[in-house]
């Protein structure tokens, strides 16, 4: 699935190809519509889609983040290592310098993304699915 049509403004992937779903269980994105599609009132920049791995939950968490206890508050039940989750660039960024950085699922990372890290940076750490 990707996000909207043949629009010349609809979002693009790092790729440079329609922007796909990061994952909706749980339902993530900046909309929460399961697209990591960033606007200019997301000043976290929710534009990198990845797949979270304990090490970062724990890192993210020791940052002041987390991503790992769940919130009923906000309909939120918390993510697990394998869940695919919209993660700010600039935190994304910050965890690639302190070697923390987790898999990032290239076709579903905005390309809003590269304004913050290279496309070599996320290449590194690129999501290979095993089938």
């Amino acid at each position: 699935m990707t996000a909207s049509s043949t629009d010349s403004t609809a979002p693009r992937n790092v790729l440079g190809q329609p922007l796909e779903i990061c994952g909706c269980d749980p339902m993530t994105g900046w909309y929460r519509n399961g697209f990591c599609q960033t606007d200019q009132a997301d000043h976290g920049q929710h534009s990198i889609c990845c797949v979270m791995t304990e090490q970062f939950l724990r890192y993210s968490k020791a940052q002041g983040n987390d991503l790992s206890t769940p919130v009923p508050a906000f309909q939120f039940k918390g993510l697990q290592p394998g869940d695919h989750w919209c993660v700010c660039a600039p935190r994304w960024r910050q965890a690639y310098d302190d070697g923390m950085a987790p898999p990032v699922r290239l076709e579903a990372t905005e390309d809003t993304a590269l304004n913050v890290v290279s496309i070599d940076q996320l290449k590194e750490h690129a999501y290979q699915a095993i089938d």
